[in-house]
């Protein structure tokens, strides 16, 4: 997992005004001695939040590790897979070019063989025969000119065999190449599944820990609500942070009301406002039920601040979409995108997963105005796919 990293170049960029040729240079340093600062900010926030995740439970700082590592080795799961599927691929193909230029080179192998035992049957005096059997000048002349063709048709299929022949023997290294590169990813997938088993095993240790760390009531509503004040804090410190660098758009995210499609297909678990513990924490978003792996998509456009582990959430994107708006997608099996990446509605950003300790795979999500949440079904009625 990549760790969290603050807001491109890119965010300069669009707040310099096109045709200012002559300030464009020094505006570019002014902007890039302003980003600098922006990752050294929001490094120090995400840094202070682990800091205060730590210091409250140990365990829940290990759990944090734990996960960011599995979530790296999936990542260069899927890699090992879509190569090994490319090399799959390119492989059937080498084998399926290998049998045609292997017929090819039957058939004019046996045109060749023909030719040879002609020419044998006929002997070395076929030039010497044709010039004592005519009379006729112009006659001897075609029948000359047609023996040079003969001669230079046998040339080229010669010449044509032994390129096939070359071309043969490229292609049979090549087809065992992408067999040893096969074989080579299988080894490298199944060490990585070692490692996954290894990191998914500690992982549960550290559930069955924290879980009885906070059996009792009182610690679990305690937990919660640090949790949230970690969340809030981070809302709003990214917003002071941001807050020079706004995203404008044509259509304002809040006219969208209503009208967004939400970023999984998934069961609703837990629903905006439903009580978490004992009537004194409520769910701030939605839990929806999907299975591992399946694609979190953006409900729309926006600029993605923070892609990393928050303690409570796990790995956790937050899309800022302008007028004060962000949206939240928590426990995500792997994070696509990095902080400073724009996005558009039905991007996909993350994979569905059950980081952050949760007992079962699924994805949280979360609206907010400035700190404060609003509820999620107000805003998003529409079924991925419809």
């Amino acid at each position: 997992m990549k760790p969290l990293i603050a807001l491109l170049l890119l965010f300069a960029l669009t707040a310099i005004p096109a045709g200012a040729q002559q300030a464009d240079g020094e505006l570019t340093q002014i902007k890039e001695q302003e980003l600098v600062e922006v990752r050294e900010k929001i490094s120090a926030l995400k840094k202070s939040l682990d800091e205060s995740a730590s210091a409250r439970d140990r365990v829940a700082a290990e759990l944090q590790k734990a996960e960011i590592a599995i979530a790296e080795q999936r990542s260069r799961l899927k890699e090992l897979e879509r190569q090994r599927d490319q090399s799959t691929r390119r492989k059937a193909e080498l084998d399926a070019r290998l049998a045609a230029r292997e017929a090819e080179l039957d058939e004019e192998a046996a045109e060749l063989a023909e030719q040879v035992r002609a020419a044998y049957m006929n002997g070395n005096q076929e030039r010497i025969k044709l010039l004592l059997s005519q009379r006729d000048p112009a006659t001897l002349g075609r029948l000359m000119a047609y023996y040079g063709y003969l001669n230079e048709y046998r040339a080229a299929n010669m010449e044509a065999v032994t390129g096939h022949i070359r071309e043969l023997e490229e292609l049979r290294r090549e087809t065992a190449a992408e067999e040893a590169r096969i074989v080579e990813l299988a080894q490298a997938r199944y060490a990585e599944l070692t490692e996954l088993n290894k990191a998914q095993e500690k992982r549960q240790q550290l559930l069955v820990s924290l879980r009885g760390k906070i059996a009792d009531e009182g610690q679990e509503i305690e937990r919660l609500s640090a949790q949230e004040r970690d969340l809030s804090r981070l809302i709003a410190e990214l917003t002071s942070i941001l807050s020079d660098y706004p995203i404008t758009s044509e259509e304002p995210f809040s006219e969208h009301k209503g009208r967004l499609t939400w970023p999984v297909s998934g069961t609703l678990l837990h629903d905006f406002g439903q009580p978490r513990a004992a009537d004194q924490v409520k769910w701030n978003g939605v839990v929806l039920g999907a299975p591992r792996g399946r694609e979190v998509r953006s409900v729309y456009h926006g600029r993605v601040v923070f892609s990393d582990w928050l303690a409570g959430l796990g790995l956790l994107v937050v899309v800022d979409h302008g007028e004060g708006y962000m949206t939240l997608y928590g426990y995500n099996e792997t994070l696509l995108k990095n902080a400073g990446d724009w996005v558009a509605p039905g991007d996909v950003i993350a994979t569905v997963g059950d980081s952050g300790g949760q007992a079962r795979s699924s994805l949280y999500f979360e609206i907010r105005r400035g700190t404060q949440p609003v509820n999620p079904r107000q805003w998003v009625t529409r079924r991925p796919g419809g």
